[in-house]
């Protein structure tokens, strides 16, 4: 009896992921949403090491060999699902960068993204508050390619509220002035 329930729990987490990922890609192909972006997997460690320089990727944290990997395979997935992509935007860091490249082919660089991790990173409030002002600017409409914001968690969490995994993404849409509320979520390069 144990070994049914344990099954019946395993195939009712399955189609909990599935409904979870069709709500995602419904939500993207009608274009004109917001997708929040954590980088892909990284080389081991939490932050970058001491010293680092933007303008040098051998001084950060990169992405490993299976966070390449999963970036080639989110793109895949959107070209799959036939979703358009409108403007791709991330932060200066280098896996960030990358992982926009390697997805989605283009990227521009914007430091409203920039990470808010450390000292050296501007201030969470202010970052925020230019992201939302971008946003707030920003022309959405159905039938327009969908925005991509590749960043970091720390900064997708003080924008939702929420935690991402690497690689993970949210359709977000304004829930007040300096929020985004999350409508979906999705790991497509898993």
């Amino acid at each position: 009896m144990k070994k049914y329930l344990l099954m019946f729990l395993a195939c009712l987490a399955i189609a909990r992921a599935h409904a979870a990922d069709d709500a995602f890609w419904d939500l993207l192909k009608g274009g004109g949403q917001i997708v929040l972006m954590r980088h892909a997997q990284t080389d081991p460690g939490i932050g970058d090491p001491p010293g680092f320089q933007l303008a040098d990727c051998a001084t950060q944290r990169n992405l490993s060999a299976l966070g390449r990997a999963d970036a080639v395979r989110i793109g895949a997935r959107f070209r799959h699902h036939a979703i358009r992509v409108g403007e791709v935007m991330s932060s200066h860091w280098c896996r960030c960068m990358d992982t926009a490249r390697l997805a989605f082919g283009k990227v521009t660089p914007a430091a409203m993204l920039d990470s808010v991790f450390d000292e050296r990173a501007p201030a969470t409030v202010d970052t925020t508050n230019a992201l939302i002002a971008w946003l707030a600017r920003h022309p959405r409409a159905a039938g327009r390619g969908n925005v991509v914001l590749v960043t970091h968690a720390v900064n997708i969490h003080a924008l939702t509220g929420v935690s991402l995994n690497a690689g993970e993404m949210v359709v977000a849409t304004f829930d007040g002035r300096r929020r985004l509320k999350v409508l979906a979520r999705g790991t497509p390069g898993r």
